[in-house]
C-alpha cells in the first residue's frame, strides 16, 4: 500500500520556524487532494494546509499567514513550512492524501505516522 513518512519535528521557541516534509512511497494520484492535519490528545483532528486536484491551496484559520503548505511532485515530497509558531501549534502533524474536495476524506485517506511539534515559550 502506499506509505507516507513525514520527518522534521521536534522542538522549537515561539516565534521560530520549522519546516515538515512528508515522503510518499509513489506519485501521488491526480485525483487525489494532499494535505496536513494535526491533533493534540482529547481534541479532534483538524485541518492545517491542503492542495486540491486544481491546485487551489487551502489553510486553517489559526495558521493563516504563518504556514505554507507546498509539493515537489518530482520527489513525491509535501512540506509545509511554519512560520512564527505559537505554543497553541503544539500538537502531532499528519499528512495524508485521498480523495476529497478541498480536502482528503478521513475515511478514505492514507496517513503518515505523525511527527510531534512542540513549541515553547
Amino acid at each position: 500500500a502506499l506509505q507516507l513518512v513525514e520527518s522534521g519535528g521536534g522542538s522549537v521557541q515561539a516565534g521560530g520556524s520549522r519546516i515538515l516534509s512528508c515522503v510518499v512511497s509513489a506519485a501521488i494520484d491526480k485525483s487525489h487532494v494532499v494535505g496536513w492535519f494535526r491533533q493534540v490528545s482529547g481534541k479532534e483532528r483538524e485541518g492545517v494546509a491542503s492542495i486540491d486536484t486544481d491546485g487551489e491551496i487551502r489553510y486553517g484559520t489559526p495558521v493563516k499567514g504563518r504556514f505554507t503548505v507546498s509539493e515537489d511532485a518530482t520527489k513525491n515530497t509535501l512540506y509545509l513550512q511554519m512560520n512564527d509558531l505559537k505554543p497553541e501549534d503544539t500538537a502531532m502533524y499528519y499528512c495524508a492524501e485521498g480523495p476529497g474536495r478541498r480536502w482528503p476524506k478521513f475515511e478514505y485517506a492514507t496517513w503518515g505516522q505523525g511527527t510531534q511539534v512542540t513549541v515553547f515559550s
